[in-house]
Order: C-alpha cells, then structure tokens, then sequence
C-alpha cells in the first residue's frame, strides 16, 4: 500500500473504489475489513482534503466599472 498523503486525487479515488468493493463482497475476514475500513476513511479525508484546496485554487474573474478585468475572487459556494 502507498502512502497516501504523496497520491494525487484520483490515485486515491481509484484505491477507494477498489477498497469499497472488496468491503461490498462481503468475503473479508474481520480484521482485514477493519483495516480496509480505516484505510478507505483516511483516503475519503484525503480526497476531500484535495477537493478543497482545488476549490480555493478556483477563481473568477471580476470586472471593473467600465467592464474590462479588475482581478480575480475566489468562487463562493462551491
């Protein structure tokens, strides 16, 4: 297993689906499903993690009043 604070977003969306699919089988022993479970946890933290930082990175452009470019804001509600 690698480490996942150095995977990218969807590295880490993929190792959750698969983590999701072996817990829906059914057919892990307990313990491996506990450590699945944790392991799925941490990356669903780590893919809202990067989620968020990509919405901050998220901006639009804002207009003077004579309605050329002033700037950028960030997006609100996202």
């Amino acid at each position: 297993m690698s480490d996942i604070a150095a995977m990218s977003f969807e590295e880490a969306m993929k190792e959750l689906e698969a983590v999701v699919g072996k817990l829906e089988r059914g057919d892990v022993p307990l313990e491996d499903s506990i450590r699945l479970y944790e392991r799925g946890a941490a990356l669903k933290a780590h893919c809202d993690a990067r989620l968020r930082a990509a919405e901050e990175k998220v901006a639009r452009i804002t207009l003077g009043p004579d309605g050329h470019p002033s700037g950028l804001a960030p997006v609100e509600g996202l």
